[in-house]
Parts: structure tokens; C-alpha cells; sequence
């Protein structure tokens, strides 16, 4: 399987997700920082980690696309 994170676009939902299964990416708080660019890193990091941490058949559902 080649899972890309992907952007989604939903009526409820604006984020980022994976491309094979129903997971989003939900930041559990606000990203830290003591510049834009250092809170970007970090939110960044915490959002690749996750994607890269999660298992697709622990969140079965449709497939996303862009939309």
C-alpha cells in the first residue's frame, strides 16, 4: 500500500489525512513555538510522526481524495 498524506476538504472537516483509510490528523493541542517558523516545525514533526505511527486497519472507511 502507498499511503500519501493528503489534504482534505470536507463540509465538516479541513485537515490533513491519509490517502488509504479514514484517519485525520487532530492535533492534540496547540503546536509550541517561539517563532512562526519554529511552530510550523513543530506541527510539522507531530503531524509526520503521527501519519507515520498510524495503522491503516485500525481506521477502515472510505478512501480519501483531494476534494
Amino acid at each position: 500500500m502507498s499511503r500519501k498524506l493528503v489534504w482534505i476538504e470536507q463540509p465538516r472537516f479541513q485537515g490533513f489525512g491519509c490517502s488509504e483509510c479514514a484517519w485525520i490528523f487532530n492535533s492534540p493541542s496547540s503546536p509550541a513555538g517561539k517563532s512562526f517558523d519554529e511552530l510550523m516545525r513543530n506541527f510539522e514533526l507531530q503531524r509526520d510522526k503521527e501519519f507515520a505511527l498510524h495503522v491503516c486497519s485500525d481506521h477502515p472507511g472510505t478512501k480519501r481524495t483531494r476534494e
